[in-house]
């Protein structure tokens, strides 16, 4: 074979390697074991992926050897994407139309991101095999700095008097409206979404999408998500809303600019037509708002590879809610800073700027856009003013790229005393991750609610979630008090299609588990009762997937389950992992999560 013919072959398959990550289900899955088969397939979500335990490692560093050679000799991209999709199409990674749509958008940005990075082989293979292959020295460490103030004696809370004020706190998240979802369309389809209008079905069986959503890899018609905000309108009043983004589908292969924020619009203007003037809602930006999903290049990068196109809109769409200096920062950088009432703010963070699946940190992810420390200036503030502060995002920070969840994990020890909540989405699941003080990592100090999502994707209910924080008063704690998860129970709202849903209550947190609050001490008890008590766990992970659940969790699937509610900070996971003879799979599976 001929030298030319030989680098272009490399090439390909490298290029297919890289690009077929995309191709997995942006859900959360965790690690096998032979015997919790069962359980790992309904958590795979039916991904549809590359297996790379087929790739070894010396083969992954000679096609990255090629590559780098290949980006500085300029090669042709349109070309390199029609033979990409060629190898995307005969490695069965997807359907023949997704793998030539997703590897069109995509390979513009990978290749710029590529070639601006210029990645080790041992680097690259390090994010695609895994750290037995290489080092994360792309992802090197880095450190925030933290002023001189010596920190604040910590006072742990009391519980609020009896009758003291509460704030009711509506909180939305993963909306993912599919304006292309189709009542009747095929249900078990080959594509990684279903219940569409081009769906293609399965030979073996056919399920058809129901009018109100669907038990399965489908995301919501724009009927459901309408029929949601009138239902919250009605059983408000609210004092302020928190919704952590991902408007669009998961039809990542076929998404453009002008959907992307056409689905902004219309989801801002049904929450402004339903909830009213008079309610402020706060947004964070989610993973799935840009094309190509997951593309979150920082400010360094500019002209039409630029987030400004997404930021100015959201800013556009999002002024009556939010003040000019807010504006500002998330026209620069998709995050802000809000003062809710006298003596609490709220922080929006870009989560995207943490993430591992943000191809353009492979260029520099060293605080990207200089975030955690604009964090940390604005923390420093309110400690100084007697503020308590909200921090609002997408991505759980336990999932984030090591250096960035280590130094979110410092900053949140540091004023433990001023964040008094944490809310984040993405996972589509029930759960919540711990803080522990980094010196002894034994005494809880904050708490991450991850909330559960507005769409069915996969296998869910739809559902949103009610936080009751302790309220505007002085001396108010601020933290959160209890909470409450609502759904639409798929299955009878369906039966009768023409009458009018009912979304119910599937829970309140301290009635179900027998807390007085959801105060950091008392969800670390939950945590160790989960362990002795396995029918308190039990009926955790049944509220974990809204009602919606055919497995129990037991043995490994437990003990993997408890590792993550303990893992605020991603490298405890690599030590549970570690620490439980998992081998690295853990902390694979779980870094998936592209919800």
């Amino acid at each position: 074979m001929r030298l030319p013919d030989l680098l272009a072959t490399c090439r390909l398959i490298t290029c297919a390697l890289l690009l077929s990550q995309l191709f997995v289900s942006n859900h959360p899955a965790l690690p096998s074991q032979e015997h919790s088969i069962v359980f790992l397939e309904q958590l795979s979500h039916q991904r549809v992926g590359f297996n790379w335990k087929n790739i070894t490692c010396p083969l992954c560093k000679v096609v990255f050897t090629i590559l780098d050679v290949t980006v500085l000799a300029d090669a042709n991209e349109e070309r390199l994407a029609h033979a990409v999709s060629e190898v995307c199409i005969r490695l069965h990674l997807t359907e023949e139309h997704v793998c030539r749509d997703i590897i069109e958008l995509f390979t513009g940005d990978v290749l710029k991101a590529l070639e601006q990075s210029l990645l080790q082989p041992s680097e690259a293979c390090a994010v695609l095999v895994g750290p037995s292959c290489g080092n994360f020295d792309i992802y090197a460490r880095w450190n925030v700095t933290l002023p001189d103030v010596p920190k604040p004696p910590v006072i742990p809370p009391s519980p609020p008097k009896p009758g003291s004020p509460q704030s009711r706190v509506l909180f939305l998240t993963d909306i993912h409206w599919d304006k292309d979802y189709e009542v009747g369309s095929v249900a078990d389809c080959k594509e990684p979404l279903c219940c569409r209008n081009d769906s293609t079905s399965k030979k073996w069986r056919r399920r058809q999408a129901g009018y109100w959503g669907t038990y399965s890899k489908c995301d919501l018609p724009l009927q459901t998500i309408e029929n949601l905000l009138e239902n919250v309108a009605k059983v408000g009043p609210w004092d302020w809303v928190y919704w952590t983004g991902d408007i669009p589908a998961h039809n990542v292969w076929s998404q453009t600019r002008k959907q992307q924020l056409t689905e902004l619009a219309v989801i801002t203007k049904l929450i402004h037509k339903h909830l009213g003037p008079n309610v402020t809602v706060y947004p964070a930006v989610g993973n799935h708002e840009s094309t190509p999903v997951n593309s979150f290049p920082p400010p360094f990068v500019h002209g039409n590879r630029s987030s400004t196109w997404l930021y100015n809109a959201m800013a556009e769409e999002w002024a009556p809610w939010l003040p000019q200096q807010a504006l500002k920062t998330l026209r620069y950088g998709g995050f802000y800073t809000v003062e809710i009432q006298p003596g609490l703010r709220v922080v929006s963070l870009n989560m995207n700027f943490c993430a591992r699946e943000n191809f353009w940190l492979m260029v520099n992810s060293t605080d990207p856009a200089d975030q955690l420390q604009w964090l940390v200036r604005v923390l420093q503030a309110s400690e100084d003013k007697g503020e308590k502060v909200h921090i609002i995002g997408h991505i759980p920070p336990g999932l984030c790229l090591g250096s960035w969840s280590w130094n979110y994990y410092h900053i949140i020890n540091r004023y433990e005393s001023t964040i008094t909540g944490q809310f984040f989405g993405h996972t589509h699941l029930d759960e919540f991750q711990m803080f522990y003080d980094e010196e002894t990592m034994t005494r809880p100090l904050g708490v991450a609610f991850i909330a559960p999502s507005v769409t069915t994707f996969v296998n869910l209910n739809p559902g949103y979630r009610i936080y009751y924080v302790d309220g505007n008063y002085k001396g108010s704690s601020r933290l959160v008090l209890d909470h409450e998860t609502y759904i639409l129970n798929l299955t009878e709202a369906n039966h009768n299609p023409e009458q009018n849903p009912k979304w119910t209550l599937l829970y309140r947190a301290t009635e179900a588990y027998g807390l007085s609050t959801l105060f950091p001490s008392e969800t670390n008890s939950l945590l160790q009762t989960f362990i002795k008590e396995d029918s308190v766990f039990q009926k955790f992970w049944y509220f974990r997937h809204k009602g919606h659940v055919s497995e129990k969790c037991e043995e490994t699937c437990k003990t993997i389950m408890l590792c993550w509610l303990k893992s605020g900070r991603s490298d405890e996971l690599e030590q549970c992992d570690h620490q439980n003879g998992f081998g690295g799979k853990l902390v694979r599976v779980a870094r998936k999560t592209l919800c």
